[in-house]
């Protein structure tokens, strides 16, 4: 009996040991939107580089991401909204996009892609400081919109990108 409880014993806290590892790992959309959110702190501050390719390239920089990335990179029209243009960075798997848009006011939203496992997923916000982000995955990529916390404004700008990636087919 003794043996048992013993054995008992060593299994449950093996068991546990190798439950606390997993649930310390990030979830997809954890990790996409902490590197999406810090790309866009990083880079929407920026006057004179904020991309590495400018938005009058938008074919160029459409076919340099596509490459580089390994998936079809498109750039959408934003309403209200002009392409600054994109750059390449590392992503939680491999390359990803980034993608910069700023209205006449200012205001700057970027759009982070990247390889994912994940297959589909709904759009989920988050919010980091004075930052929102909206996460979702379609294909095996997922996508990040960031922008400010003003969530009615971030969800049309994502919104508008969702849309013409579904019409584009990625």
């Amino acid at each position: 009996a003794v043996a048992a409880t013993l054995m008992a014993f060593v299994a449950g806290g093996g068991a546990g040991w190798i439950a606390r590892g997993a649930s310390a790992t990030p979830s997809t959309f954890q990790s996409f939107t902490v590197d999406a959110l810090d790309a866009h702190r990083l880079y929407v501050v920026e006057v004179r580089h904020p991309v590495e390719v400018p938005g009058s390239e938008r074919d160029h920089l459409q076919q340099w991401l596509t490459k580089r990335c390994g998936w079809d990179v498109r750039a959408p029209e934003l309403t209200g909204l002009k392409l600054v243009g994109g750059r390449l960075l590392p992503g939680p798997s491999g390359p990803a996009s980034f993608l910069m848009y700023e209205s006449t006011s200012g205001e700057r939203f970027t759009v982070y892609t990247a390889k994912a496992k994940t297959e589909a997923t709904q759009m989920r916000y988050a919010a980091q400081g004075s930052d929102g982000a909206l996460f979702w995955a379609d294909r095996g990529v997922a996508y990040v919109v960031s922008g400010g916390t003003d969530r009615t404004r971030l969800t049309q700008v994502a919104q508008a990108v969702y849309d013409q990636m579904e019409k584009s087919g990625g």
